[in-house]
């Protein structure tokens, strides 16, 4: 930050802008001064947020899922949940990781009664809740890709953190064009997605950042930072050309 007003045109700007409240101010300020940040500034910011998940790639996610930004947004979902006679239902709290933000609640209206006597945890995402499905984390840094299964017979949060057990899962062409197309949509370089397949094979994004826990994956954190400085440097190498 002490060279922050020198930079300008020309200048590249390596690694993720910390900073969580400013982020998106900064990474503006940069994109208008011509300063190359890598990885790219859309992907910072919707690797740091759900709500703009679901906002930017909500056409990959399960049918109906809304981000819930106010009061508005939930009473007009509670219209469209009822009229799609939806029953039980998911919110996932912004920013806050590891499936301790995942609630589940019976009813939308059970939902709304009680985010009526608050204001405090807004913003959201909603989703209808699925029952039968199977939760894959992806891990991509360029060629290398790797999948596997997160199940927790106790609990319907999948995530290692609450619980989940891991096996090796081999991902088909669709999967992972599927996972391609949503880095190729948010300009990430490399990722970790988690992916939800239906029992009828549907593929739906849950979620996807650019860095994330490796419990249950085979690579070490050693080599795939190591991969993702090579993508990096590669695309400021290939900027300077």
């Amino acid at each position: 930050m002490d060279n922050y007003e020198d930079i300008g045109s020309g200048d590249i700007f390596a690694g993720i802008v910390g900073a969580d409240r400013m982020k998106q101010f900064l990474l503006i300020d940069l994109i208008e001064r011509g300063v190359l940040c890598v990885p790219s500034p859309l992907s910072q910011i919707i690797s740091g947020s759900k709500v703009v998940q679901a906002l930017f790639l909500n056409n990959r996610m399960i049918p109906d899922t809304r981000a819930i930004l106010r009061r508005r947004d939930l009473i007009d979902a509670v219209s469209c949940y009822n009229r799609h006679k939806i029953g039980f239902v998911i919110t996932k709290q912004d920013r806050m990781h590891c499936g301790f933000g995942i609630r589940k609640w019976d009813s939308i209206e059970i939902l709304y009664s009680f985010m009526s006597m608050s204001d405090s945890s807004y913003p959201f995402i909603l989703q209808p809740f699925i029952e039968n499905f199977t939760d894959i984390r992806v891990i991509v840094a360029g060629d290398y890709i790797e999948s596997y299964t997160r199940y927790n017979p106790d609990n319907f949060r999948m995530n290692m953190a609450a619980g989940g057990k891991s096996s090796p899962f081999a991902l088909d062409e669709d999967k992972k064009s599927f996972c391609k197309a949503v880095m190729k949509r948010g300009k990430f370089p490399f990722a970790h997605i988690d992916i939800m397949v239906t029992a009828d094979n549907k593929c739906y994004l849950s979620e996807i950042a650019l860095n994330g826990g490796l419990k249950g994956a085979v690579i070490s954190r050693e080599d795939l930072e190591e991969k993702k400085q090579a993508i990096i440097d590669k695309i400021i190498q290939e900027s300077m050309r």
